[in-house]
């Protein structure tokens, strides 16, 4: 399956490196943050990978939430814990890093499951510049440029059913509520198939360290962005990781 070079299996825990948490993020997820950088300080694996490996292993149901409890660093031995309404993914010392409820039917479709982790993931990829920087100018606040923080809080699904063909996501509201230094987003998705409204998905981002909004610092932050941006899976290509091409077995 598309995601198998993105985790390996190791003594039946899943171990994600840091390369292909980062690959993950830029090619299939349009994410360039700097902290999925192989090499970064504060490095974490994106919870849109998380996500994506809880549908390939449990698959999709009709109504599913997950919580983001804790950042996840490169290599972590993670367990996949699974009951009949629940699954949490933590480690041997029991530390949770996300946890979902599932309700409803169920389908293990490969090929659904695959058109929904590729529709959910894009929409994720939008998210700065396209939607958190109009929604932060109108609210007159912003990220910390020097550390843009923004975090995943917890996402929903809910469907109308499974019969889910040509599946997309359409925003359709977005809303920011500032409390000193802490922002809760809340994103508002149309889920369709068919050009028809099927279901509805609801994503809450905290953003930290908000300060006055500061235009010329805001671009400095979309001018760092599609610096990245353009250099995109090309960071493999050159040193920033030591060397590590496109052939390296990691991938």
């Amino acid at each position: 399956m598309f995601l198998d070079r993105f985790h390996s299996v190791q003594d039946g825990h899943v171990i994600i490196s840091a390369l292909q948490a980062s690959q993950f993020a830029k090619e299939i997820a349009g994410d360039f943050n700097p902290i999925h950088d192989p090499d970064a300080r504060r490095f974490c694996v994106p919870g849109d990978l998380l996500f994506a490996l809880i549908l390939a292993r449990f698959g999709l149901s009709e109504n599913m939430t997950f919580r983001f409890r804790s950042l996840l660093g490169e290599g972590v031995p993670l367990k996949f814990v699974e009951t009949e309404d629940a699954i949490e993914v933590c480690d041997d010392a029991g530390k949770v890093y996300i946890e979902v409820v599932r309700s409803g039917a169920r389908t293990q479709d490969e090929q659904l499951i695959k058109d929904i982790t590729r529709t959910y993931v894009a929409a994720s990829g939008k998210n700065f510049p396209h939607t958190l920087k109009p929604l932060m100018e109108s609210n007159g606040v912003m990220f910390n440029p020097d550390r843009p923080m923004v975090m995943y809080e917890s996402m929903s699904v809910a469907l109308d059913n499974l019969d889910l063909p040509s599946p997309g996501l359409e925003l359709h509201n977005a809303t920011l509520d500032a409390a000193g230094k802490r922002g809760n987003v809340l994103l508002e998705y149309q889920l369709t198939a068919d050009g028809k409204t099927v279901g509805e998905v609801t994503k809450r981002l905290v953003l930290s360290g908000l300060r006055p909004y500061c235009a010329e610092a805001m671009a400095g932050v979309i001018e760092e962005f599609y610096r990245l941006k353009a250099r995109g899976a090309n960071y493999f290509n050159n040193d920033n990781n030591g060397g590590v091409s496109n052939a390296d077995p990691a991938r």
